[in-house]
């Protein structure tokens, strides 16, 4: 094989056609299925093909890797549409979207700006605070990180390939790079199929997940002018590539399965069509992919990813609309390729075409000067929010009862995000994946006369602010022992095994340690009866003489309080409920025959809810932070009634 031979420069405008077929599989999955297509690792096998072609010709040409040159090209190619559609998004979003989704949306506009996005997106996929985080405007941009990334890595791969060749190869430069790119795919490959295996959610951001795509696409740029396909093959190659790309979304659960062996099925569908080519005779793929309307909307298709996302997004939040109709997808395609089709002639072909930047100062200068109102404008967005947030739930007394009653809502829709036990900003909550015991005491911890276990997953958790109050008023430590997604019990999903790990190593910590009270949830409001593993932990419990205090599970609502509270107002009746429909008058703990003697069972239900109907606020108190977890300030506010049902088993312990 001759890794010294040039292919020969053609213009290969079925690649164009390549990129509309992925950029219309992305939109189309996003819109109409709610999934992702694999178009996105189309879009990185490509990148890899032309970035190496591009890279090895310049250094064999020039002799030397030109970074700064190729790092001004691309930025003339990636900053204008991008940081514009920024820019306009964020103004979008100033108008429209929900302050109570402000906070995620202007953390994502500066990671998005530079270019992690991924990364941030990979954290909250494991952070449970952030599982419930709404798709923001700029979610899309994780794929442009990931390619802004390795833009920035391949000239340093092409540099280490340039010093193996000459002091370890004594071979080739491109023989070298071929060596070298097929040692990173299958590290990459290797630890994308691991990752996925082991945590999914962070794999699929992960950039060292992603690289062997680009890779593939690289060894397919070193290797193509000795691959020589007759026209049958080229014609059946070409549309195998084709029919695989148009069926990957609908064969596979992409987003679920993604990136790991299943990303071969798009990817190796790209190659397909790469190798084909324009060989396939009259018939051949590239026949379609190289028509006018397809090469047409490959120009403009990286504009188009940038604009239809936020598109969708916006359509969802001013329509109310869940799903979305035909008809409206399509007015949805046609805007987004509208917005495309401008940006790309008015912004981003100016910068690259234009003849006054004739330095690489002034095209470096022309094309970061597109960063600056983006940053300045999130910039002055975040002190608005830092601004409106300031004092979250300094409103609620000791004793529980709310001060300053005119202000309004607390804490407010914008506030009720970050309105959390403070467990989890002093990392006292064990996250999901883990099943260390954390343990964090609060209240009277030098010498308490009672100390009281508070045991179990979020639901548990949100007690803590109500349990502070009635610990600084009595003599009592509470011990925190919590974790995302686990509740205390013996029967755990198969896909939690490290919520049964914890759940094995809680209950060691607690014969062990023996405190006077163990404090969990009852139930689980989703669910028509108490489970049995809950009650065979209470059992455990009762046979080492350790009385449980278990309160009936809060009501779960059907849409996000806060962001309704936003929309509507704090009783409007679009953010009540009916109590029957999601806190039956018949809770679970009545459905059971013989429940532990060692268990005070305590329904404060009456706090959430009036007679008939549960609401989003209560006494101007913004009830939630989120569709089913307590606002710390709420739960400060409902310790004088925790205290009535806690304090006589207090007093029996004493």
């Amino acid at each position: 094989m001759d890794l010294y031979r040039q292919p020969d420069r053609k213009i290969r405008t079925e690649i164009e056609g390549l990129r509309a077929v992925a950029a219309i599989l992305v939109a189309v999955y996003h819109i109409w299925l709610g999934t992702v297509s694999g178009g996105v690792d189309v879009f990185f096998v490509v990148s890899g093909f032309l970035i190496t072609t591009s890279l090895i010709r310049g250094l064999e040409r020039d002799n030397r890797i030109d970074f700064s040159n190729f790092v001004l090209r691309l930025s003339k190619r990636l900053f204008p549409a991008a940081f514009t559609v920024l820019f306009v998004v964020t103004i979008a979003c100033l108008l429209w979207l929900p302050q109570v989704r402000w906070s995620q949306a202007v953390s994502e506009v500066f990671a998005s700006a530079l270019y992690f996005q991924n990364w941030q997106l990979a954290q909250q996929s494991v952070d449970y605070l952030a599982k419930n985080n709404e798709a923001s405007p700029f979610q899309h941009f994780w794929a442009m990180s990931i390619q802004g990334q390795f833009y920035l890595l391949w000239p340093l791969v092409l540099f280490i390939s340039v010093l193996l060749a000459k002091n370890l190869f004594k071979t080739s430069i491109r023989a070298a790079f071929l060596k070298t790119l097929l040692a990173v795919f299958v590290c990459s490959f290797v630890y994308s199929v691991y990752m996925t295996e082991v945590n999914q959610p962070w794999a699929y951001f992960d950039t060292f997940t992603r690289v062997w795509e680009f890779c593939l696409g690289g060894i397919i740029a070193l290797l193509i002018s000795n691959i020589v396909l007759n026209k049958s093959v080229s014609l059946v190659l070409g549309w195998l590539g084709f029919i695989g790309l148009l069926s990957c979304g609908i064969i596979l659960q992409v987003s679920a399965v993604f990136p790991g062996y299943a990303a071969l099925w798009p990817t190796l569908s790209a190659v397909f069509i790469l190798l084909a080519g324009n060989q396939g005779g009259t018939l051949g793929v590239h026949r379609v992919l190289s028509s006018k309307p397809l090469v047409k909307f490959g120009s403009i298709s990286y504009g188009f990813y940038l604009w239809h996302w936020p598109v969708l997004i916006f359509y969802y939040i001013l329509t109310g609309n869940e799903v979305v109709s035909i008809f409206h997808g399509v007015l949805l395609i046609v805007l987004a390729t509208l917005l495309a089709h401008l940006t790309t002639r008015f912004v981003e072909t100016p910068i690259r075409k234009g003849k006054r930047l004739n330095t690489k100062w002034k095209t470096g200068a022309a094309s970061a000067a597109f960063l600056v109102p983006v940053l300045l404008l999130s910039s002055l967005w975040y002190g608005t929010i830092q601004y409106m947030a300031h004092g979250a739930s300094s409103t609620i007394s000791v004793e529980g009862e709310l001060q300053n009653k005119d202000e309004g809502v607390t804490p407010t829709p914008l506030q009720a995000r970050d309105d959390v036990p403070r467990i989890y900003n002093e990392d006292c909550h064990q996250g999901e994946g883990k099943s260390e015991v954390i343990e964090c005491k609060y209240g009277n911890t030098e010498n308490p006369a009672i100390t009281l276990a508070l045991v179990g997953g979020s639901h548990s958790a949100h007690w803590l602010p109500a349990l502070e109050v009635i610990a600084g008023e009595e003599d009592i430590e509470v011990r925190s022992y919590t974790k995302s997604g686990c509740r205390f019990s013996t029967d755990q999903r198969e896909d939690k095994e490290d919520c049964q790990e914890w759940n094995d190593n809680m209950m060691e910590v607690l014969l062990s340690e023996k405190p006077d009270l163990v404090f969990t949830t009852a139930d689980a409001t989703e669910l028509d009866e108490v489970p049995k593993g809950y009650v065979e932990h209470w059992e455990t419990l009762n046979e080492e003489e350790i009385p449980v205090f278990a309160v009936r599970d809060n009501p779960r609502f059907e849409f996000d309080p806060p962001s309704c509270v936003e929309e509507n107002g704090p009783y409007a009746q679009e953010c009540a409920i009916d109590r029957e429909e999601i806190l039956p008058s018949n809770s679970p703990w009545e459905k059971l025959d013989n429940p532990p003697s060692n268990v005070h069972y305590a329904d404060l239900s009456d706090s959430f809810c009036e007679e008939d109907v549960c609401y989003s606020v209560v006494d101007n108190v913004l009830v939630y932070r989120d569709f089913h977890h307590l606002t710390a300030t709420f739960s400060k506010k409902i310790a004088p009634e925790l205290k009535e049902e806690l304090l006589p088993v207090l007093n029996n312990l004493q």
